[in-house]
């Protein structure tokens, strides 16, 4: 079942963020399980972003959780935020190309 995991933050340092973001890409190339990331930003909410990370399934989720870069990644993105970041853990009930 695919999975969904939604990290909502606020940060005035955006393009740190991005650059840690580029670099943990890099650093995963070839064996992050993520399939598809969107960065948004809040039309209504100054310097609130909510990252969208889509995944095959759950358990590909948490071995990406696991991955050494993605700690540090994780630690990094939270020295950069200006509190702690929201996660929500999402399972894929119904999926429709619109």
């Amino acid at each position: 079942m695919p999975f969904i995991q939604i990290i909502e933050y606020k940060t005035s340092k955006i393009d740190e963020l991005n650059a840690a973001l580029d670099g943990w890409l890099e650093a995963t190339k070839g064996k992050r399980a993520s399939t598809r990331g969107v960065q948004t930003k809040d039309r209504d909410a100054s310097n609130t972003y909510v990252q969208i990370v889509e995944f095959p399934s759950y358990e590909e989720a948490m071995a990406n959780s696991n991955l050494p870069e993605t700690g540090e990644f994780s630690a990094k993105l939270a020295s950069l935020c200006d509190g702690p970041p929201t996660f929500r853990n999402l399972d894929v009930v119904r999926e429709e190309m619109m």
